[in-house]
């Protein structure tokens, strides 16, 4: 690829235990020439990369074969702990991409860069595994659900709840009316972070290839609390800790309250309430989501997620979790393996679902089997990017101070340009802004 003239060109793409062997052993031929043996490439090999990676080389009938970072350290270790040669370890994703062996990739980079590689690797026909958020903002989710759509690829969105069966089962009894019609939704994501602190601008250390480090987004300088230490926490590169960790329960959450679209409304207040430090997202949130059904009565839904990084005295005891509240009761759920059920005196009724946590190794089961053509994802590109754009809306309304009235078809906000301009972003000349061309412009 070549770089692009157009200095203001968006993103263009034209429309732990170990899996059971006998899940996966008679698996078919795959869908878009993939053979039963998976062949995957990791892109990211940070701790989460490292993680996810494990789990893949612990699949029966996947090889790990390649893997990209664009730090020497950590593609390194990464190699020693996947016992991988230096002849399968690059610095450059396009390398992975362009290996015709490749079935799929783990994408598990900084925010910044998940839907970038991930419309790549679509374009390049390899399906992918993305982690959480699927996009830094919300054009780039929509752009990676076409990309999705158009090559015909699977991409999995790393919100491992969708894959545990404690949430499958749940999830499918407030559809059936356990507590009646769920009107509201409570999420939280309530632990104690550590301060950012007072960081420099400095050169990039050694062995550290910056440029393709911040890759499409615009250049900034780097920081020596930034890149490799909660990048997520700054504007350019992450979506705060509502689209790093709320993202899980946001997603259960919306799946529980049985949404498939975007909400009209958002009102949000937070911000730096207690770190006093350069990060840039709040540290105390309270948004709210409006979903207005069919707007007639009783079709009205609201999702609410709040968060505090400075606290301990946790809801329901469970730093992470999720109140359903229906007509005939109320259920709450958490991932981190609790379950409980209300009826209509508030007294508890016995509820038999078995508890069990996040379930990292049924998600990459279930993506290996969906790209075998053996199953249906639990996770697709839709449902991420649903799920993520409420971060996202949290993150703008919460920044701008303001409600905000959102369109969900056209996915624009509505008489609020500052607001509007959030919604996307500006990248530079960069490889992974192939071809030139505007998807829209911000910023």
């Amino acid at each position: 690829m070549t770089k692009t003239q157009d200095r203001r060109a968006f993103l263009k793409f034209t429309s732990a235990s170990v899996v059971a062997a006998t899940a996966l052993k008679n698996a078919a031929q795959a869908a878009n020439g993939a053979s039963e043996k998976l062949v995957v490439g990791v892109i990211g090999c940070g701790g989460r990369g490292l993680h996810d990676a494990l789990l893949f080389k612990n699949t029966p009938n996947v090889e790990v074969a390649y893997i990209c970072d664009v730090d020497q350290g950590r593609r390194n270790q990464a190699a020693k702990s996947l016992e991988l040669g230096s002849d399968r370890v690059v610095d450059d994703m396009r390398r992975i991409l362009d290996q015709k062996s490749i079935d799929a990739v783990l994408v598990a980079t900084p925010d910044h860069w998940h839907s970038p590689a991930s419309i790549l690797a679509c374009d390049a026909g390899k399906h992918v595994y993305v982690e959480k958020p699927i996009s830094h903002n919300i054009r780039e989710g929509r752009m990676l659900v076409e990309a999705a759509q158009r090559n015909r690829m699977q991409v999995q969105h790393g919100t491992q709840s969708r894959s545990t069966d404690m949430m499958i089962e749940a999830v499918k009894l407030l559809g059936e009316g356990l507590i009646g019609t769920v009107k509201v939704a409570k999420c939280w994501n309530i632990q104690r972070r550590g301060s950012l602190g007072r960081g420099q601008d400095t050169s990039p250390p050694a062995g550290l290839d910056y440029d393709n480090w911040v890759g499409p987004a615009t250049m900034i300088p780097y920081r020596s609390n930034r890149v490799h230490n909660r990048w997520t926490m700054w504007y350019h590169f992450g979506t705060g800790d509502m689209g790093n960790d709320g993202v899980h329960d946001v997603d259960y959450t919306r799946w529980g309250l049985g949404v498939d679209t975007h909400p009209s409304k958002v009102m949000a207040l937070g911000g730096k309430y207690h770190f006093d430090d350069d990060q840039e997202f709040p540290d105390t949130q309270q948004v709210t989501f409006e979903y207005p059904g069919d707007g007639k009565s009783g079709s009205q839904k609201l999702l609410i997620y709040e968060q505090r990084l400075w606290s301990t005295n946790y809801p329901n005891n469970v730093d992470s979790g999720a109140e359903f509240y229906g007509t005939k009761g109320q259920l709450f759920l958490s991932r981190r393996g609790k379950v409980q059920l209300r009826g209509d005196d508030n007294k508890a009724v016995e509820l038999k679902i078995q508890p069990g946590a996040q379930n990292d190794v049924a998600h990459v089961a279930n993506f290996c089997e969906a790209v075998r053509g053996r199953a249906r994802l639990n996770a697709d590109a839709l449902v991420g990017h649903l799920s993520a754009s409420l971060c996202h809306l949290g993150n703008i309304a919460t920044r701008v101070g303001r409600s905000l009235s959102f369109d969900p078809h056209s996915e624009k906000i509505i008489g609020d340009d500052e607001a509007n301009a959030l919604l996307g972003r500006p990248y530079r000349n960069h490889w992974a802004t192939p071809k030139g061309g505007t998807i829209a412009e911000s910023g």
